[in-house]
């Protein structure tokens, strides 16, 4: 008999691409039947009637910060894990930017520990690409794999030393592993807090150009060509690194390329009155390089969409523009935010949901990410029209540094299931 049945609802299939109205079926953890021609439903054990709410594989989320070890006061695996059941997010892929660095064994180990005991979703860590995200000594990539790291990346501390970055690059390659990379210009971007623009010299912000990320990502594409790694450009925000992107697809280099929501739906005028929430990594870029990101998604161009849930404290953020730390929360507020897209007629449910989870399934080689026979039943309920207004006192997480903060939204997830059991369900 079946173990669950989820009937009456609009099927998100970002595979097909297609929103059909049917009922899913699953059995020990995994989805064991689609039903969309009419058919009759089969018995199970327990019934979830959706009416006629979306049903979508649930979200696999790409860097997303919990700052365990080192700086639990901002985010922990029990809270990060409330927040993306909160948002639909059933696996957090976490990144090794913590204090200390995830860049041995014995973290890693201890990582995966602390989330297996605390978080209700599936958690995936990300290990150092560097020792101490230094850039002057790889780490034990080999042995890293085998603890269990999905990926490997310094984050936002950009490895300048061409030999080092290569050496790491060809280790990678030769096992197989894939290199996540902050395309950037260290030297552009140092010290930065807007786009430059007008915008930014009227508020006497020290700006950088998007230029610093097309330089950045030609040097990974070239890093890329010379040793044939598997890439993965955690953030493209700048119109002007479009098409490097493209060029380096067509030639067949082993490329994929992310932006974050925030990037989609935001601009640098929401900055305004120097409204730290709003400052993140790299800066919001103009509208027309937001409009540019959001056709770059609908076209596959641009493969994945993430969160960069970044928790920052009130002490970090209440602070001048430019002393703030960079970074805003956003495990609660990926889907809300991404049908700011959907009713804008930007992208559409099952070209998002390619980009939130099938892509990033097949780039980390997970079988889940869809709505197919065999799959894991990792589930998202939600109803993409319903109305609120954010109130960041009610999210899970730790820090609260959302620039959505007030912001008029629809979207809301209404339950969520991990491998077929709930680990969210709006009150």
């Amino acid at each position: 008999m079946t173990d669950i049945l989820f009937k009456n609802a609009k099927l998100v299939d970002p595979e097909a691409g297609t929103v059909t109205t049917g009922a899913v079926a699953v059995s020990d953890g995994r989805i064991s039947g689609i039903i969309t021609d009419g058919s009759d439903l089969p018995e199970a054990r327990e019934t979830v009637d959706c009416n006629r709410k979306h049903l979508a594989p649930g979200i696999i989320d790409i860097g997303v910060k919990v700052c365990e070890p080192g700086e639990r006061h901002k985010e922990s695996f029990g809270s990060a894990g409330l927040a993306a059941a909160a948002g639909g997010v059933t696996t957090m892929v976490t990144r090794p930017d913590t204090d200390p660095a995830i860049d041995n064994p014995e973290t890693l180990e201890f990582v995966i520990r602390r989330a297996r005991e605390a978080a209700p979703v599936n958690v995936l860590p990300i290990a150092a690409l560097t020792k101490g995200r230094l850039g002057r000594e790889m780490t034990e990539i080999g042995f890293l794999l085998d603890a269990g790291a999905v990926a490997f990346t310094d984050c936002d501390n950009v490895v300048t030393d061409h030999k080092v970055f290569g050496r790491a690059l060809s280790y990678a390659r030769s096992l197989g592993a894939l290199v996540l990379g902050h395309p950037q210009d260290p030297g552009l971007s140092a010290g930065a807090a807007a786009t430059s623009g007008k915008f930014a010299s009227l508020r006497g912000l020290p700006a950088v150009s998007p230029m610093a990320e097309r330089m950045g990502l030609d040097r990974d594409i070239a890093m890329i060509e010379m040793t044939g790694a598997r890439y993965h450009a955690d953030q493209i925000t700048a119109a002007r690194a479009l098409p490097p992107l493209e060029r380096a697809k067509a030639n067949g280099f082993d490329i994929t390329a992310g932006t974050s929501i925030h990037h989609l739906t935001l601009n640098a005028l929401d900055v305004a009155d120097y409204r730290t929430f709003f400052k993140i990594k790299p800066p919001l870029r103009d509208e027309e390089d937001r409009l540019a990101m959001a056709e770059a998604v609908q076209s596959g161009l641009i493969d994945v969409i993430s969160s960069m849930h970044t928790p920052q404290d009130e002490e970090s953020k209440r602070l001048p523009f430019e002393a703030a730390a960079s970074g805003a929360v956003a495990l609660e507020t990926l889907l809300p935010a991404a049908m700011r897209l959907f009713h804008a007629d930007q992208i559409d449910l099952p070209t998002l949901w390619r980009a939130m989870s099938l892509n990033p399934a097949k780039r980390l080689g997970l079988d889940s990410g869809r709505l197919a026979v065999g799959a894991p039943a990792d589930l998202v309920v939600f109803d993409p029209h319903a109305p609120f207004v954010m109130d960041r006192a009610t999210l899970q997480s730790k820090s609260r540094n959302t620039p959505f903060d007030g912001a008029r939204m629809q979207g809301k997830v209404l339950q969520t299931f991990v491998a077929g059991h709930s680990v969210y369900q709006r009150s």
